[in-house]
């Protein structure tokens, strides 16, 4: 009996030192990432003074908020080892859908905010009923719905475009306001990320999207509901894509059909800079913002510093693969680590 106590404990020990282990990675990851963004910052205010007046900041935020939200969904479903790459093409939906819903009314804000998460939902499930229970490959019905979505949008379009002046001013205080000199925004997108960030931690159920992503065998073993736990994140992820679309609409006011056309890639390009392992169970919500920030970041920067805009793309799709690499040797290093540390303790 005493054995088995003290082999239990060991295996605790090691269990613990192990979560330790990969904190302490993603706080250096999430570290790193705010300091290349201080560095940025500052050489570019050396270049050019203005870039950090209060208009500037104030862009920088409100341009990396629509991002960071998505980025906040898109990071459950990449922990689960899944893929959502139907966000854009949801946040066009809706951003049309929100501007054909309040064309000519004054509608409740708190109305339009609701209709734009319920599409969103239901892009989400379908997403996660097609993965989960149906075990169609993410890439494969992602992409699809990507198109479905797209091609609606278009089709009911048909070219028309939601103007500045159709909409609300209520909806679009919503995009430009601020509360004590904060925009609504950036509150709204740091609300939500703490939100979920502190679910994904300190819940038993959050923490089992980790375990879903990092062994999905021995979490079916472990008798996870596996499925429900994927279906959750997809419905997650299409609701904030919902919530943004509305914001997308409050910010910009005008829309057309292919409102945040091709922002799938840089969502997932957010999150995998932000420290959120491609192939799941690693990474916070956090990170994710922090990578969707530097990216919103880097953009404004070559605008100041009269870059061409080809170049932020091909530094984003840079930052993408020296993330995924950097993730493939701190994995390696990590599992390692983890190894030697259960050798030591028996486990």
């Amino acid at each position: 009996m005493a054995t088995t106590t003290a082999a239990k404990d060991t295996a605790t020990a090691a269990a613990t030192g192990g979560r330790r282990l990969v904190d302490t990675v993603l706080r250096a990851r999430e570290l790193s990432i705010l300091a290349a963004l201080v560095v940025l910052v500052v050489v570019t205010t050396a270049a050019n003074s203005s870039f950090l007046s209060e208009q500037g900041v104030k862009d920088i935020f409100l341009n990396a908020s629509i991002l960071a939200l998505l980025a906040v969904g898109q990071t459950m479903v990449v922990i689960t080892r899944n893929i959502d790459l139907s966000v854009g093409s949801v946040v066009g939906l809706v951003a049309f859908a929100s501007g054909k819903f309040v064309l000519g009314h004054d509608r409740n804000v708190l109305l339009v905010l609701i209709l734009g998460m319920a599409i969103g939902a239901v892009c989400g499930l379908v997403n996660g009923v097609l993965v989960s229970f149906f075990r169609v490959p993410a890439l494969v019905v992602t992409l699809g719905t990507l198109y479905v979505i797209q091609g609606l949008d278009y089709y009911w379009a048909h070219g028309q475009q939601i103007n500045a002046a159709d909409v609300p001013n209520s909806l679009l205080e919503l995009g430009s306001g601020s509360v004590l000199g904060i925009p609504y925004l950036p509150l709204i997108t740091v609300v939500v990320m703490l939100a979920v960030g502190y679910y994904l931690r300190s819940f038993p159920s959050g923490r089992e999207f980790y375990a879903i992503g990092s062994n999905p065998d021995a979490a079916r073993l472990a008798g996870l509901a596996i499925r429900r736990r994927i279906l959750t994140a997809y419905a997650c992820s299409g609701i904030l894509a919902g919530l943004a679309g509305v914001l997308w609409l409050a910010r910009f006011g005008t829309v057309v059909a292919d409102a945040a056309h091709g922002w799938e890639l840089r969502v997932v390009a957010a999150v995998v800079v932000g420290g959120v392992a491609i192939v799941g169970g690693l990474g916070t919500v956090y990170g994710a913002a922090l990578g969707a920030l530097l990216l919103t970041t880097i953009g404004s920067v070559l605008v100041v510093l009269k870059v061409n805009s080809f170049w932020q793309d091909a530094i984003a799709g840079l930052l993408l693969l020296l993330a995924i690499s950097v993730d493939r040797l701190l994995g390696l290093r990590v599992t390692r680590a983890l190894r030697r540390r259960n050798v030591r303790h028996g486990a």
